[in-house]
């Protein structure tokens, strides 16, 4: 959640900044704003709501032209989006601005403090106590990388913080503890940001900042320490992908060419898995064959959409690995007192890499001696760097907050974990291995031919624009399927919503059946699980003789549901555990398009943010 953008080097800083937080807008954000560091003094801006009305504000009132500048893009936590709380805060002398991402534990005292020694603090936030704290040390040690070191030091809680001072004009000082910031590093200037995308457009030489670090920056220097002042350790990284690629290439939404880019993201991370002799050679899990080979337990902690590719691979890994099982919601991992032990494999799945809630489930595991293997889709971020192992997805940048291509290409990572378990354990002939590798290799072309068919799909949804209710139902892995259906429906459409196992329906959420309710069903396959395809179809008829609206997504050549389904989607026939590949697909147009006639902002919905950096 929230996006910064830090800047020091030659070119005009405004535009700098603005352009790097309009590439985050995508982070969710209730309100933004800007500083300058110019002709010997500070200016800023800020304003409640989107980035336009910043824009409105500074046009009416212009910004001094600077080369050194900060700026953010903020989601409430603590006081209201108003333009009080907005970011940047500043000292009562207007010489410091600071930004910040994150959860300041001790404010309050501190805040209580602050008021003791004369200081006015103008917002609800956190922050300010920050600007204020800086102010203070900055006017003993005459060092502003030195005083945010300081302030750190007395800092409790999970932060980012950007700043600049007046009086190092060509300065930006940034810090981190449990939240992202990098460094963009160019020729003549440098950029810090919470996401490589803001600065993408400029440079892909990045260094990764690691946890209690201070990082100053001007325009040919970055000199980065721990929060005392030892020289810290680095390592620098190459983007992979352009800014291209975080355009909506000619889409509405970026959802939508998300969507369209799944064929492309679930073949590419595959890429480089399979060797000559066809043996899957996953080289970032670093853990020794010998480890994988005596664990006893696997557990997947996760939030939201990667909960869902987690419950998926469950099914994936017990069966081909006979290895039990868990699947667990991150933010409840740590406050059960979970069995962990030297033998267990944690599974972390996040798209972002700093979701806080997997990235504290993380660390406890790893506290009670487990190993940690993280499933993630950005290079550097938090979570695959304090894991013992990462599986990279390779999806590319996903911009829209509800996520789609992460989905698919976290499972395809899932299904990837399980056969390597399966192939190190031996539970798993080479030849079933490369004949499941075959059957994932032709999924992007399955998925593919999905896409082309889902004008009727699309059609559905506008009818049913004005329904306040959407069931799903599933059996299997459809169970998982039918709850990211309802997910991606509460997301973009803020309708009730909800998914349910079909076998649980006469326990309860039958109550729920009226007259023309719609009910999506995701029926598997007959071929692979017979017995549970029949007991699916008779979940439909139970349904439509309630009076419910059936809509079924079913594999071509199931004829049996036919006289069932008042609407009838079809998918290509893939293996039993695959199917969520291809099922998930008509379930995110569906909510897509049913957003889009109810009039709703897609890309990014209410009160929701990409990146869930605070517990």
């Amino acid at each position: 959640m929230c996006g910064i953008v830090g800047y020091a080097g030659g070119q005009s800083a405004l535009d700098v900044v603005i352009a790097g937080l309009k590439r985050l807008e995508y982070r969710g954000y209730d309100s933004a704003g800007v500083a300058v560091l110019a002709d010997g003094g500070l200016a800023a801006a800020k304003k409640a709501g989107k980035l336009g009305n910043l824009g409105k504000l500074l046009d009416e009132r212009p910004l001094p032209s600077g080369t050194t500048g900060i700026g953010h893009t903020r989601w409430a936590t603590h006081g209201g989006p108003t333009d009080a709380n907005a970011h940047p805060h500043l000292d009562n002398s207007g010489r410091v601005a600071v930004v910040h991402n994150g959860i300041i534990e001790n404010f309050a005292a501190l805040r209580a403090e602050l008021a003791e020694r004369g200081h006015h603090l103008n917002s609800e936030t956190d922050t300010e106590v920050v600007a204020h704290l800086l102010a203070e040390n900055f006017s003993a040690c005459g060092d502003l990388a030195e005083a945010m070191r300081q302030v750190c030091r007395r800092l409790e809680g999970a932060f980012t913080l950007v700043a600049v001072h007046a009086d190092e004009p060509d300065t930006v000082v940034g810090a981190r503890r449990n939240s992202p910031l990098v460094v963009g590093v160019g020729d003549g200037e440098n950029f810090l940001a919470s996401d490589v995308a803001a600065f993408i457009e400029h440079t892909r030489e990045a260094i990764e900042l690691g946890q209690d670090q201070v990082v100053e920056l001007k325009r040919d220097q970055v000199t980065v320490t721990d929060f005392d002042g030892a020289p810290a350790e680095t390592r620098a990284y190459h983007v992979d992908w352009d800014a291209s690629a975080a355009e909506k290439g000619g889409y509405d939404y970026f959802m939508l060419k998300e969507i369209a880019e799944q064929p492309k993201a679930v073949a590419d991370t595959l890429l480089g898995r399979i060797d000559e002799a066809g043996r899957l050679t996953l080289d970032e899990v670093r853990i020794p064959d010998h480890v994988l080979r005596e664990v006893d337990k696997v557990v997947i902690v996760a939030c939201g959409t990667a909960y869902h590719a987690g419950m998926i691979a469950k099914y994936a890994i017990e069966h081909w690995t006979r290895i039990p099982c868990e699947t667990e919601l991150a933010s409840e991992f740590r406050y059960r007192d979970p069995i962990l032990d030297q033998r267990t494999l944690v599974v972390a799945i996040s798209q972002s890499g700093e979701t806080m809630d997997t990235l504290m489930a993380l660390r406890h595991a790893r506290e009670q001696g487990a190993k940690v293997l993280a499933i993630c889709n950005t290079n550097g971020s938090t979570i695959p760097r304090e894991s013992d192992a990462v599986l990279y997805t390779h999806a590319g940048p996903e911009v829209a907050v509800a996520s789609t291509k992460a989905f698919l290409t976290q499972l395809v990572a899932c299904y990837l974990v399980a056969l390597y378990l399966g192939q190190v354990r031996g539970t798993k002939w080479g030849d079933e291995i490369r004949s499941v590798i075959r059957e994932l290799s032709q999924i992007s072309t399955e998925v593919e031919k999905v896409l082309g068919t889902m004008e009727p799909v699309r059609e559905l949804a506008r009818n049913l624009a004005d329904k306040n209710t959407v069931l799903f139902l599933g059996r299997h892995v459809g169970y998982p399927v039918a709850l990211e259906g309802a997910l991606k429906l509460k997301e973009l459409a803020y309708m009730h919503a909800e998914g349910f196992a079909a076998g649980e329906l006469k326990h309860g959420p039958i109550a729920l059946i009226e007259e023309d309710l719609p009910v999506v069903v995701v029926v598997p396959s007959p071929r692979g699980r017979s017995v549970l395809h029949d007991k699916i179809v008779s979940n439909i008829q139970e349904i439509r003789a309630r009076g419910a609206r059936t809509i079924v997504i079913a594999e071509e050549g199931d004829e049996a549901v036919v006289p069932y389904a008042d609407h009838l989607v079809r998918i290509p026939a893939t293996p039993t555990l695959l199917q969520p590949l291809v099922a998930t697909v008509p379930l995110q147009v569906f909510a897509c398009e049913l957003a889009t006639a109810r009039g709703n902002e897609v890309d990014q919905p209410r009160n929701l943010a990409k990146s869930v950096t605070v517990e």
